[in-house]
């Protein structure tokens, strides 16, 4: 089957995914949780009671002590996770002890922090400059192992490919849903990076290779064999992680649960952008550069000068 054939369409498939995404993150932007904007965080559990059946109550209690809170999640099936503004420890032994009244039962507190805006903004930075690190040295890598910028820069736009996928995928979550992002979530993002690059640069390679052996054979058709050799085996790759991350995403804890999540679009998305658009993209610039070397040959000898 000749893949290469269908270059644009499956461009037309990613753009109907990551337009919709780009849309949302410029209009809503990415929801942050209080790891980036600062803020307390409280985990209590209960021993008689399930963390869904109180939920209501706290944020009545909450509500009254006209304290902001961003989200109150029920982790595991005693367990509730409260987010808000920052409070000290006196305001926080004060919820415990609302609750208590309220429930008729004495929670147990398992965690309390809080985060300041400062350490927030500093984090913000610290990951724009993790992704921006990590996409120059894969950059860095792919061009110096294959020894043309074409290999480098379209591994680089398809793993971009993945990131604005991911991007705008919890944009869309974090509006409709109040699904926010965390520093897991950044190590998720990361993680993807590495894993589009690695499908990316086993089809490269098969095009070295192909380069080699197959001189007089054009370079589409080179692509499309390196594709069709590779793509099997990608699948079945992807396939042994997309279970244990959907078997991890319906029987872990809430606490991990978006976290896997994104690993879950990431894979999937990897998976297509490295046979789906790194591959074609190779193409496309290896025809423009063949046709600006044509238009070049043809060019009288004085426009040449």
């Amino acid at each position: 089957m000749n893949f290469m054939r269908y270059r644009w369409l499956y461009f037309l498939i990613s753009a109907l995914v990551i337009v919709p995404g780009v849309f949302s993150l410029l209009k809503w932007g990415l929801r942050p949780s209080i790891d980036f904007t600062g803020g307390s965080l409280l985990e209590l559990q209960f021993k008689e009671r399930k963390g869904a059946e109180v939920r209501s109550q706290i944020e009545e209690i909450l509500k009254k002590e006209e304290i902001e809170y961003s989200s109150i999640q029920s982790s595991g099936e005693s367990r509730i996770l409260i987010k808000s503004k920052p409070i000290d420890r006196q305001k926080a032994s004060l919820i415990i002890s609302l609750v208590a009244q309220e429930v008729e039962e004495k929670p147990a507190e398992l965690r309390f922090e809080t985060v300041g805006p400062t350490l927030g903004k500093e984090l913000i930075k610290k990951t724009f400059i993790a992704i921006a690190l990590a996409a120059g040295f894969i950059l860095l890598y792919v061009w110096r192992q294959f020894k043309e910028p074409m290999f480098g820069i379209c591994a680089i736009l398809a793993m971009f490919h993945d990131s604005l996928v991911l991007l705008g995928f919890f944009s869309l979550l974090g509006h409709f849903a109040g699904i926010e992002i965390d520093t897991l979530y950044v190590t998720a993002v990361l993680t993807i990076l590495s894993f589009s690059v690695h499908d990316t640069v086993v089809v490269y390679d098969r095009i070295r290779e192909s380069q080699k052996q197959f001189s007089g054979i054009p370079f589409e058709d080179l692509v499309n064999k390196a594709v069709t050799e590779t793509l099997s085996r990608s699948v079945n790759n992807s396939m042994t992680i997309i279970f244990m991350l959907i078997a991890l995403y319906l029987l872990g804890g809430a606490t991990i649960r978006w976290f896997v999540l994104a690993l879950l679009i990431g894979t999937i998305s990897g998976t297509y952008s490295s046979t789906f658009t790194a591959a074609p993209l190779l193409v496309i610039w290896h025809s423009s550069m063949e046709a600006r070397k044509k238009r070049k040959l043809t060019l009288p000898f004085f426009s040449r000068k």
